[in-house]
């Protein structure tokens, strides 16, 4: 029987984070399931610790001769300048392959905090800001976080702080990760500064689990496919376990252009190009959209027909609106090996183990201004990545801007390979939805298929840049503390790519969300939407394992109505 001619339960369109939960779930439970994915089928054995490969070519993402999107910016004289990717060069992909941006993430997982629910009642309204609180609350997604923890796998310590999340277990189901020195001193400086820190928890293997090896700390982790298996990505911890079930099947090199329906807002094919260009089709009970959020919007925008002039499910142009990342700015300082020990000089340098140190003692602040309590964020601390090109390539220019070169600039890089080594912090607050940060249709360029891209305008509200102003200031505090030097804070409004959610946000009032409260479409009776794209606002931490919990909830919600 051809796949064309098979009705399957469930079509899930992608395979990150968003819908590995909905294949593990459902395959499972025995019912039948169609995966279609953009990008290639890498197993472990194709993942390597090469640079060049990983993050200096953009052999994970597609070519943006092929693929390109339009980025639009807000140029010097305050106006907004779109530009092609393939122009630029801004590749705005992340991870297009079986499981998705989660093969390569750092695996950084931190629980939304009751708080992120309800920023709007908690804190009111801000001017310029689409804030809206969650039609869900914590203790929803609680028994979720959970599953997230034993079924992909998460390591680390819970330790009691201020603004702790409530737990309906005590602990974390793998136990730490090795760490470096400089863990201790974080601890020891932030405490001398009044503040508490705590272990990052990690959606990495510190022991092993069936199939899965432990990590083995190989110094290249995030941006890298993970060759033990350790990483809780998508395609290693759900997909390939559903796999193992005989009722799953995923289809790579599929791009899915259009949903059909069948004019009673009910989906009945998802239409995709398979490995050599020619139109196919699956049919199926239940739709499971998760390409992640830019590309969501796109095909729910592409798929337009008499029922859905203005695109699938978009009825009330919602669709691609409030668009949010994750971000907020980065700082670091140099730790001097001359300042130590030699003994403690070859503690620090020790490459591999992590750091995996954050503090939430900011996740709520005083505004200066104002006097009000107003939402805070999140701070990470991390080593420079170790990818050795790219530090050289960062040593080129001097304080002044000049170009380093010939004795002066080998001088420099070896004083700065073998004389120090640079402490990292990542700051994470709300990006704030606005109308200038949406996703639609580009009107005159196509891809390789003759598809319109997606046009993506990234603007962000300024009361992000203030609180991450506010934080930096006191993460640079305790870098000073540690004995750090050049210590330096960046704050930017420029999202990453490999951080996104919203556009077909949730909500109760189908007037002004695209989804209800389980992620089903409001105007679509069998279609539902899983990746990043269904949250209203981002908290203050990183989305994935959000992302994840969120899926096996929905999960469960698809199973009550096959």
């Amino acid at each position: 029987m051809k796949l064309s001619d098979k009705i399957f339960d469930v079509c899930v369109v992608g395979s990150g984070a968003g819908a590995g939960p909905v294949i593990y779930e459902l395959s499972k439970a025995g019912y039948k399931v169609v995966v279609l994915e953009k990008g290639p089928w890498y197993r472990t054995k194709d993942f390597s610790k090469d640079e060049m490969t990983a993050t200096r070519r953009s052999v994970y993402t597609p070519n943006l001769k092929d693929e390109p999107q339009v980025i639009e910016d807000l140029n010097e004289q305050g106006n907004w300048e779109a530009r092609s990717t393939y122009e630029t060069g801004r590749d705005f992909w992340n991870g297009n392959c079986v499981g998705g941006s989660s093969n390569f993430m750092s695996g950084y997982f931190a629980r939304f905090k009751p708080v992120d629910f309800k920023l709007l009642s908690t804190y009111g309204e801000i001017k310029g800001a689409n804030i809206a609180d969650w039609p869900i609350d914590y203790y929803d997604l609680e028994p979720y976080y959970e599953k997230v923890e034993r079924i992909v796998g998460i390591s680390g310590k819970v330790i009691k702080h201020r603004f702790a999340e409530p737990r309906s277990t005590p602990d974390f189901p793998y136990p730490p990760l090795q760490e470096n020195i400089v863990s201790k001193w974080i601890d020891q400086a932030a405490k001398s500064l009044g503040v508490q820190t705590i272990p990052m928890p990690r959606a990495i293997l510190s022991q092993k689990k069936g199939d899965r090896n432990a990590c083995y700390y190989s110094n290249f982790c995030g941006s890298y496919g993970c060759s033990s298996d350790a990483k809780g990505s998508s395609r290693v911890s759900l997909i390939h376990e559903a796999l193992k079930t005989g009722n799953c099947a995923v289809i790579p090199n599929a791009k899915v252009y259009h949903l059909e329906t069948n004019g009673k807002f009910t989906v009945k094919k998802a239409w995709y190009y398979n490995a050599i260009g020619q139109k196919q089709y699956i049919k199926a009970k239940i739709f499971v959209v998760a390409a992640q959020a830019v590309e969501t919007s796109r095909l729910l925008l592409m798929s337009k027909n008499k029922e859905f002039e203005q695109g699938l499910a978009n009825n009330n142009k919602q669709v691609g609106k409030n668009l949010i990342f994750s971000a907020g700015g980065v700082g670091g300082g140099d730790l001097y090996y001359d300042d130590l020990s030699p003994d403690i000089a070859r503690e620090l340098a020790r490459p591999g183990v992590f750091v995996n140190r954050t503090v939430q003692d900011y996740y709520e602040l005083t505004d200066p201004d104002t006097g009000k309590k107003i939402k805070g964020g999140t701070v990470d601390f991390l080593f420079e990545h170790a990818n050795p090109v790219s530090k050289a390539i960062r040593q080129k220019w001097n304080d002044k801007g000049n170009l380093r070169y010939g004795e002066t600039l080998k001088k420099h890089l070896k004083n700065y390979f073998t004389g120090l080594r640079k402490l990292k912090f990542e700051i994470f607050v709300d990006w704030l939805p606005t109308d200038n940060c949406f996703v639609s249709l580009d009107c005159n360029i196509k891809d390789k298929w003759n598809d319109p891209v997606a046009r993506i305008r990234v603007g962000y509200h300024p009361h992000d840049l203030k609180v991450a102003g506010i934080i930096s200031e006191k993460a640079k505090q305790i870098l000073s503390k540690i004995g750090a030097r050049n210590v330096y804070a960046g704050i930017s409004g420029a999202p990453p790519n490999n951080l996104q959610a919203g556009g077909c946000r949730f909500g109760n009032d189908p007037a002004t969300s695209v989804l209800d409260k389980y992620c089903k479409a409001h105007e679509v009776n069998n279609l539902y939407i899983t990746d990043g794209s269904f949250m209203p606002t981002g908290g203050s931490l990183t989305y994935t394992w959000t992302i994840y919990a969120n899926s096996f909830r929905v999960a469960d919600v698809i199973k009550s109505v096959l």
